[in-house]
């Protein structure tokens, strides 16, 4: 398997291209769709799926341009609608998702909008903006909210194993360490009704 990053867009978003025994998936496809279909290209793999862990612009915009070149599929969650084009194929708690001999789990983590997701394999997770090195993601903006956060946010703590390779939605990859998630939970609580 090998995972390269992408830095796309205004917002510096962390773009992911996975790719295993010539097949291809590409995640949170926000920006500069000619800089990611080159790199798609580079690889000589067959991309399968268009990935998204949640549905804001920056993780979206260059969706339309790559599933018209490609004819893939775009996946997310059932309860996320997407800036852009709609999802063909929702993914929900527990699913996998196959790319050459690899599968990625789906694991449901709302709280920076409704339908969140992150993604495992092995021991790499890639958390969209659900959690980043040293931050989380933002609860203020539509959709989003700090009791799902904060419960999303300790099954993560759960799921993750300690060393694992963290591909964020922004800002560096990094190795998790058990408890990082938690660090956050003081904050949640603040905005929460007594």
């Amino acid at each position: 398997m090998t995972i390269e990053r992408i830095i796309v867009g205004p917002l510096q978003t962390n773009c992911y291209l996975i790719s295993d025994g010539g097949q291809a998936a590409v995640v949170d496809p926000g920006d500069d769709a000619s800089v990611i279909l080159d790199e798609i290209q580079k690889t000589g793999a067959d991309l399968k799926f268009i990935i998204n862990t949640h549905g804001h612009f920056d993780h979206t915009g260059a969706s339309a341009a790559i599933r018209k070149r490609y004819g893939v599929l775009i996946l997310a969650h059932q309860k996320e609608p997407l800036d852009g084009p709609p999802a063909d194929h929702f993914l929900k708690e527990g699913d996998s998702v196959g790319i050459g001999g690899i599968s990625l789990k789906i694991i449901d983590t709302p709280g920076h909008t409704k339908g969140g997701i992150c993604l495992f394999i092995g021991n790499s997770v890639f958390s969209g903006d659900t959690l980043f090195d040293g931050n989380i993601g933002r609860t203020d903006l539509p959709g989003g909210s700090d009791a799902l956060m904060a419960e999303s946010l300790k099954k993560l703590d759960q799921l993750i194993p300690e060393g694992a390779t963290v591909y964020p939605g922004h800002g560096e990859i990094f190795k998790y360490r058990r408890g990082m998630a938690l660090e956050f939970l003081e904050y949640l609580q603040e905005g929460l009704p007594k």
